[in-house]
């Protein structure tokens, strides 16, 4: 079983996550793919355009994904764990934001 594979929780999952970010570039990569995607949803919000959901889910797995293959050189867990790898997207920008995690 791979590693992602083997966490029965989120919580156990969570150390293994930030493991496959430890890149400056790849974490920021992240965290402008997060905040691009926030904006979308807002220019969803606002306009009532469906295509933001859209632009929204390029921007952001689009730079995460660029910042696995390119800067960590890794696959990202979204490939096998997608859903405790969508959690650990917002809780790492959370960490960003207040400071926890080194941009």
């Amino acid at each position: 079983m791979t590693d992602s594979l083997r966490h029965t929780s989120f919580a156990e999952f969570y150390p293994f996550y930030l493991s496959e970010h430890n890149t400056r570039s790849c974490r920021r990569m992240h965290f402008v793919g997060s905040t691009l995607s926030l904006l979308c949803l807002g220019l969803l919000l606002i306009s009532g355009k469906p295509q933001y959901l859209l632009y929204a889910l390029l921007s952001g797995y689009g730079c995460a994904w660029v910042g696995h293959f390119v800067f960590e050189k890794n696959k990202p867990a979204s490939f096998k764990r997608p859903l405790y790898s969508f959690m650990g997207d917002w809780v790492m920008y959370r960490d960003m934001l207040r400071g926890r995690i080194g941009f």
